[in-house]
């Protein structure tokens, strides 16, 4: 479970309120009610969590596919400590005793046909460019859950109002200057400009915190 849990040279030394090793947390903490037709997906996202926590990729394959289970082991933080409970066939599991970046604040797993196929967590991302990029490519995916690994929701909210057209303006990346508290990084387009106010240090990881536009 240690490759899980350490970031690495100084971040781990800086960041240690959030990666301190705990016990092994039961993917059974919790289980609030659940809305018809969730408990099949609870079924399998908990029994990969556990396959996790045990650091068994075998049993993990066993209700995961390739690329889920990829994703799972490859978080960067504790395990979170409550299982929040499934809506439809998104089930969450989240952190209630540390501070992650983003909105997801834990790990969401989708379950299909009886396995999790798709794995969202909170990422540790250490530059803030790379939180605005992720973001960026989320909206172009028109993907939310992912735009929440590197912002917070309300941020996600602002710039999903609208759907990234590709047929549209063409954004261009501006990089990213210092601003009180933080980072803005630019992304100009005909007409305007997109500004995404990123928040955090390379230790505990940044995120975008909201979004601002202006117009030529």
């Amino acid at each position: 479970m240690s490759r899980r849990l350490v970031l690495g040279g100084a971040a781990v030394a800086a960041g240690a309120m959030l990666m301190l090793p705990s016990a092994p947390v039961s993917a059974q903490a919790v289980t609030p009610a659940q809305a018809p037709g969730s408990a099949a997906s609870a079924t399998p996202a908990k029994k990969l969590f556990g396959a996790w926590v045990r650091g068994d990729r075998r049993e993990a394959a066993r209700v995961a596919t390739p690329s889920a289970v990829k994703a799972m082991f490859s978080y960067a933080y504790r395990a979170p400590d409550e299982f929040a409970g499934c809506s439809g066939n998104a089930c969450r599991f989240v952190h209630t005793s540390v501070n992650v970046p983003g909105g997801l604040d834990g790990i969401l797993m989708i379950v299909s046909g009886g396995k999790v196929t798709k794995v969202y967590g909170s990422r540790h991302f250490t530059t803030p460019s790379a939180a605005a990029k992720h973001l960026f490519a989320a909206w172009k995916k028109n993907d939310r859950n992912r735009g929440l690994e590197a912002a917070r929701t309300a941020a996600v909210d602002r710039l999903f109002r609208v759907k990234y057209d590709p047929k549209g303006v063409t954004h261009f990346f501006q990089g990213c200057s210092p601003e009180p508290k933080g980072y803005s990084c630019a992304y100009s387009y005909e007409g305007g400009a997109m500004f995404m106010h990123v928040r955090g240090s390379k230790a505990k990881g940044y995120d975008v915190r909201s979004i601002g536009y202006i117009a030529d």
